[in-house]
């Protein structure tokens, strides 16, 4: 070894020294400030759970934002061994107001002592912890409290990521996310950041706790695109899913769009997972108008006339309106993939069925931009929910759909577009009895006061007690919503969970009672669990109204049963004909007073001429018909005109994983 190379080896290794000196140095200093921290722990009133995201203000307008523990590490030169007042905020939470109206306490600030604020959740739906973004358990590591995850300060160098996508792909999860921020520039990446976690079972953490993520990440540690193109511009994907290739392999595929803006696609496609270098490749690159609806949302995998399928919720509003056979020439080939609609039809009922993109642009003379404009149309005037509170209009932006084996019904959790208290904040829970619907009211589960909380994802894989408990997250951010100069440190831009208990009263929605046509002039009013889907001759005709299943769901309730008179019509009838007879549904008292105003009476009406039966929540204004003298009940009217039904899905127990 030369002098001089012996020389630099010296020099190298007494920097190193001083770099471990300085490391532990470092850490010394960190572990002696503990007991100079006031802690202060925000827990929700009903779990008794640390609550993240509330804010403690001073007096002195100096701002503090709990962690994901709850926690908040206070030491501020000139309050310790003081009497400090703090505001308590948190969205979809209150902190009790005193006498003058102020929502706070004031607190003896000492080095090392603490304190516990019990906050009331609003919120129907739980706030748990953040998933991405840097300092996740900040306040927790300065008071010395453990944090369940490996890396709860700083991931992968992320300080801030957009829109998440998820898959189950050789036994791990898979997690893609759109715009990446970094600490050392204001600018990170726009090619799709990624990161995978082991599901609970197989040694991850239970989603009770968080998420362990593991980065794929460049030289630098900071997370790496994961599907790069030579081509400028941002590369976003969604539909991300799993398929067998040609060759019998199971492979992870998605859809891509280009962007040289918000609002300008100049490309979408397929790209297909390299497992060696661990990136999406395209495998099929198009101009922006590649499939019928420009996005594919989530995919849910259903069984559908004995064949698989992936259904697409679309957003934009959101409504599952696209659809595709697993097999991989046709998840690659536009043509085959089927579309929701009524376009295809010349007469006023507007059926709406399954129909082929290929025969669609037949009908449509070729014009393809035409064609997507106007099935973005339909979609307008057709994907909206009402509020079961008020009967507004709530028009979903973006979520997701899955089955839920504890309700035995399909889910959404979708994000309103132009809510009450922010434009893109407050998330809604809807069910419906098929994916496509028919989707009517809706209940609030979550808000965010001038604050977004867009694309919201359900994990159905973390679905918890038999599917009582669900888990969603989306991104918070200032962005739509709020102003730049109000952004929240350290969460705004960033993913949070929330969980929801699916057997809180609170969630009881009516659900869809059919008219169903038996025969020539014989018709029946049954909830879709009671129609016998093997019967050719059986049809239903319309959503007649909405009505309860259940006789626990509300404390008013009364049974309605079904009983076949001499001239084998169905006549409805709150007497039970049978002991062995079951509710067919149940309605409210008639003499029962409606808080919300939105139920209605139903009504029995007689033909003149026939003496056939109907039931109708709206008046039959034709002169044919007489109305009885007495309605049955409460219910609550069908708000839509249009029918969207499709008796043939049936949920895949294996959601969103693997093809079926």
């Amino acid at each position: 070894m030369s002098h001089s190379a012996w020389l630099w080896r010296c020099v190298w290794a007494a920097m190193a020294g001083g770099f471990v000196i300085a490391a532990a140095t470092g850490q010394e200093a960190f572990e002696s400030r503990r007991g100079d921290y006031f802690r202060i722990q925000v827990v929700d009133d009903q779990t008794g759970r640390g609550v993240p995201l509330a804010t403690l203000t001073t007096t002195g307008h100096l701002r503090y934002v709990t962690d994901s523990n709850g926690i908040v590490a206070f030491y501020e030169p000139g309050l310790m061994d003081k009497t400090v007042y703090f505001h308590i905020s948190s969205p979809g939470y209150e902190y009790p107001a005193d006498g003058f109206g102020y929502r706070g306490k004031a607190i003896h600030i000492q080095p090392g002592g603490r304190e516990t604020l019990r906050i009331k959740r609003l919120n129907i739906a739980e706030r748990l912890y953040r998933v991405t973004g840097q300092g996740i358990y900040r306040d927790s590591l300065l008071t010395g409290d453990p944090a369940p995850l490996k890396n709860p300060v700083l991931n992968g160098q992320v300080v801030g990521q957009d829109t998440v996508f998820t898959t189950l792909y050789r036994d791990r999860l898979y997690w893609f996310w759109g715009d990446t921020a970094r600490p050392a520039y204001p600018l990170g990446h726009f090619a799709t950041a990624g990161a995978t976690s082991l599901l609970p079972e197989q040694g991850g953490l239970d989603p009770d706790r968080g998420v362990d993520l593991t980065y794929f990440t460049d030289a630098s540690g900071f997370s790496r695109p994961m599907a790069p193109l030579s081509e400028p511009g941002m590369v976003w994907i969604q539909g991300v899913l799993t398929a067998e290739d040609p060759t019998g392999k199971m492979r992870m595929l998605c859809q891509y769009t280009r962007l040289t803006s918000l609002t300008e696609p100049t490309e979408r496609g397929w790209m297909v997972f390299n497992d060696q270098t661990e990136r999406f490749e395209p495998i099929r690159r198009s101009d922006p108008d590649f499939l019928l609806f420009d996005d594919v949302g989530h995919p849910l995998a259903v069984h559908a006339n004995n064949d698989a399928y992936y259904y697409f919720a679309t957003p934009f509003p959101l409504g599952v309106r696209l659809r595709v056979r697993t097999d991989w020439a046709d998840l690659t080939d536009p043509d085959r993939y089927e579309v929701y609609t009524a376009l295809h039809n010349t007469d006023e009922m507007k059926t709406f069925r399954w129909v082929d993109s290929k025969r669609l642009l037949s009908d449509a003379g070729g014009n393809k931009r035409a064609l997507i404009e106007s099935l973005q149309q339909e979609k307008h005037a057709t994907g909206r929910l009402y509020d079961i509170e008020t009967g507004n209009d709530v028009i979903p932006h973006n979520g997701t759909v899955y089955w839920s084996d504890y309700l035995d019904a399909w889910i959404m959790i979708a994000v309103q577009q132009g809510g009450s208290t922010s434009y893109l904040g407050e998330v809604w829970f809807a069910q419906a009895d098929t994916p496509v619907g028919p989707w009517q009211y809706a209940r609030k589960i979550v808000t965010h006061d001038a604050y977004s909380f867009y694309n919201p994802k359900r994990h159905p894989l973390f679905d918890q007690d038999n599917g009582r408990l669900i888990y969603f997250e989306g991104t918070y951010s200032h962005t739509f919503s709020g102003r730049a100069e109000e952004a929240t440190p350290r969460y705004d831009y960033n993913q949070m969970m929330y969980r929801l208990d699916l057997s809180d009263p609170r969630l009881t929605l009516p659900s869809a009672i059919y008219r169903i046509r038996t025969g020539q002039d014989r018709v029946c009013y049954r909830p879709l669990e009671q129609v016998d889907d093997k019967t050719a001759d059986v049809a239903i005709e319309a959503a007649a109204f909405y009505a309860l299943t259940d006789a626990d769901s509300a404390k008013e309730a009364v049974a309605v049963y079904e009983r076949i008179n001499e001239n084998e019509q169905s006549i409805l009838t709150l007497d039970r004909p049978l002991p062995s007879v079951e509710p067919v549904f149940y309605g409210l008292n008639r003499e029962s007073k409606d808080r919300t105003g939105q139920t209605v009476m139903l009504r029995e009406y007689r033909h003149r001429t026939t003496g056939a039966v109907r039931y109708a929540a709206e008046p039959m204004d034709s002169t044919d018909w007489i109305e009885t003298e007495k309605p049955l009940c409460r219910v609550w009217p069908n708000r839509s005109k249009v029918l969207t039904i499709d008796r043939s899905a049936r949920p895949n127990r294996v959601q969103n994983t693997t093809a079926p």
